[in-house]
């Protein structure tokens, strides 16, 4: 994300393009009308699910929060058209006009649930899935592309190999593993393959290679980037390699999914990401492909570095017992810690990398969710996990969601609800992050990824503990 996130919501009226003016909700004798009324797309399936939700669900404030935040991606941020006879579409994040390969995934991966009764939504994330092939082989190493291949951005003068259509070239092994997961979870929901052309594959051969280049088992790789900034977490050192690692057969992250630079480049969570994304592509190009040759070296890269992980990835710590770091470089060193953004260590289950009951991601659960994890704020508005990105004391609603849908506990998803629904600062809408004493105190009014994240954990709590939103 781009450093304008520290913008606070004093540039409040700043976003009408994304809302009109707010006044109180709390001060309105019924909620206001905060969703745009001009939406850049409409599902009839996401729109007979908002009205189920609010005929069923007796909080008003849900009812409401759940109207503004699910549908927020379709209204205002999708381009939904056709190229060369198939669907393409373009994702932007909100306030930056911009495709990030993860946050596009993220952002309609939710609508998975709806798109067999709503054939233009399937369109929409069929186009979705096409454009990120495209991207992939544009640059495997870029993390936010624009809808004009030709455009020169503001980061155009970054010390790596840009080029026109490009937004920011920041190294980040889930850039790759977001559009794989999509991916597979469209094919296993509709049957369709249409989008798995040879594009497609094309792409998953060109992951493949990239996370075998990021492995730097005999060099460094071509990837290196440095930035001329201020901003210590944009700086990436030793000539825009990084720290070095020991060779041990994970995988290397410039970045980490909150777009800072990562300390030791084996990012932890990013690499059980990979080995999930790894066997889903791996089934994908077996059955659909044919291509069993690929399969096999995709398999073969996923169980290597599941093997490494079950290595280097566990410490033992004093309180916990054995935890998941954050951050090693193979040499022994690691980072303690998690980042609200996903994939994060608290994330983990909800990508299908390892079970909920996994014990050591249960004693990793009980320290990040503490004060031993150095991003974790507890204040008088809430507490959750934030990260360097927008600094101290700043919670993201990311990891209080992605906390509630983690857990197992009813007591702890109601938590999680409660502290949402006090969360909005009375816009209506999810934010990036916000002050732990202050929910008004927050940065990027509008930010799709949250939104949608959001409308997904009240969906499924809606579907199997309808109690819990009572």
């Amino acid at each position: 994300m781009q450093r304008r996130t520290f913008l606070r919501n004093t540039s409040l009226l700043a976003s009408a393009v994304m809302v009109n003016k707010l006044p109180s909700f709390a001060a309105a004798p019924a909620y206001p009308v905060v969703r745009v009324k001009e939406r850049n797309f409409t599902s009839t399936a996401v729109e007979a699910a908002i009205q189920e939700f609010q005929s069923k669900v007796k909080d008003p404030e849900l009812a409401w929060l759940f109207n503004n935040c699910f549908p927020n991606t379709l209204d205002t941020t999708v381009t939904a058209r056709e190229k060369g006879g198939k669907p393409d579409t373009y994702v932007i994040t909100g306030d930056i006009d911009a495709m990030w390969l993860r946050d596009s995934s993220a952002q309609v991966y939710p609508y998975l649930h709806f798109v067999k009764q709503d054939s233009k939504l399937r369109n929409l994330v069929a186009g979705v899935i096409n454009r990120q092939a495209e991207c992939v082989l544009k640059d495997p190493y870029a993390n936010a592309f624009y809808d004009d291949p030709n455009k020169v951005g503001e980061w155009s003068k970054d010390e790596t190999k840009m080029q026109p259509g490009l937004h920011e070239r920041k190294w980040e092994i889930d850039s790759l593993c977001y559009p794989i997961r999509l991916a597979y979870k469209y094919w296993k929901i509709t049957g369709d393959t249409s989008p798995f052309t040879d594009t497609w594959k094309s792409s998953i051969a060109m992951i493949l290679k990239t996370f075998k280049e990021q492995q730097r088992k005999t060099n460094q790789g071509p990837y290196s980037f440095q930035r001329r900034t201020s901003w210590a977490t944009d700086g990436v050192p030793m000539a825009g390699y990084g720290y070095p690692v020991k060779p041990v057969g994970l995988i290397c992250s410039t970045f980490r999914p909150s777009d800072d630079a990562t300390i030791f480049l084996y990012l932890i969570p990013s690499n059980f990401f990979a080995v999930t994304s790894l066997r889903q592509a791996a089934e994908m190009v077996s059955t659909i492909s044919k291509d069993n040759a690929l399969a096999t070296d995709l398999r073969a890269l996923a169980t290597e570095v599941d093997a490494a992980l079950k290595k280097h990835a566990v410490i033992n710590h004093p309180t916990f017992g054995k935890v998941y770091a954050y951050e090693v470089n193979g040499f022994g060193s690691y980072v303690l810690m998690d980042d609200a953004n996903v994939p994060s260590l608290l994330g983990l289950p909800y990508l299908d990398a390892m079970p909920k009951t996994d014990p050591v991601y249960l004693n990793t659960r009980k320290m990040l969710l503490s004060a031993n994890n150095p991003f974790f704020f507890k204040g008088k508005a809430g507490e959750g996990i934030g990260g360097p990105h927008v600094g101290k004391d700043m919670i993201w609603p990311l990891s209080i969601i992605i906390r509630g849908m983690t857990s197992t506990n009813d007591a702890e998803i109601k938590q999680c609800i409660t502290m949402l629904k006090n969360a909005h600062g009375d816009t209506g809408f999810m934010h990036e992050s916000f002050h732990k004493d202050d929910a008004k105190n927050f940065t990027r009014k509008w930010f799709a990824w949250a939104n949608t994240l959001f409308g997904e954990f009240l969906w499924e709590t809606y579907k199997a503990k309808p109690h819990l939103l009572a």
